[in-house]
């Protein structure tokens, strides 16, 4: 028996010595010490907010003194406004129309006799959802669109993981908000006759997914920020 309990004090002041040398001295239960992947995606997409502030803000006094006595004419300027305007990097205002869509409640069961029980995925905004939208925004003539805070251009691509939005190196959560400049009775029978927004409909239906459709007499989108540069990667020589 001594032989035993002395055997069980040996194993322990192994652990905590194996403990202390890997911890360094450090608490290695403070959660301080890891940041989860999630707090550091939440990091990166508010520096990279921060820096389109400064790109904008910058690019607003490279235009101003672009415009100064630049010697183009009238019509010179009309046609640079207009592809700014296509571009997407110049403010568009007019009457328009927002689409949110939010997940169903966790704990959602269906609201039509019949319907199966919902699996996780029926309960959440996927990436085809919001892609959805905004194809049906484009054709149905908008003449811009903002999805959460951030204008679209030619380049801008929706993609969610899981039900987390990432757009432009920033990353959005639940409810998502498109808002698109343009004809509003045009554009809502643009959403009304898309096969896609009508599938989604039918989980609203059936499990409380959230559908809103507001109309604007007067809505302003901002012009894009970021960069409008193309990056790519190429193999090192």
């Amino acid at each position: 028996m001594r032989l035993l309990t002395g055997g069980v004090f040996a194993l322990a002041g192994l652990i905590f010595w194996t403990s202390f040398n890997t911890a360094h001295g450090t608490n290695i239960r403070t959660d301080d010490s890891m940041l989860r992947l999630s707090d550091l995606i939440q990091e990166r997409s508010r520096k990279n907010a921060d820096l389109d502030d400064s790109a904008a803000g910058m690019r607003s006094q490279v235009d101003a003194l672009a415009g100064r006595g630049n010697g183009n004419s009238a019509a010179e300027n009309e046609k640079l406004a207009g592809l700014e305007a296509s571009a997407g990097t110049s403010k568009i205002d007019g009457t328009g129309l927002t689409v949110t869509l939010t997940d169903a409640p966790p704990n959602a069961t269906p609201r039509i006799p019949g319907v199966p029980d919902p699996q996780p995925n029926d309960l959440v905004i996927h990436q085809q959802d919001l892609q959805a939208v905004v194809n049906a925004l484009w054709q149905g003539g908008a003449k811009g669109i903002q999805v959460m805070d951030q204008r679209l251009i030619s380049t801008s691509a929706v993609r969610c993981v899981g039900n987390t939005l990432i757009l432009q190196g920033r990353v959005y959560s639940p409810p998502y908000k498109v808002t698109a400049v343009g004809d509003r009775g045009t554009l809502r029978k643009a959403l009304d006759s898309s096969p896609s927004i009508q599938n989604y409909l039918q989980y609203v239906a059936a499990y409380g997914l959230g559908w809103k459709v507001d109309q604007h007499d007067a809505v302003t989108l901002p012009g894009y920020s970021g960069t409008v540069d193309l990056h790519y990667a190429k193999p090192m020589g």
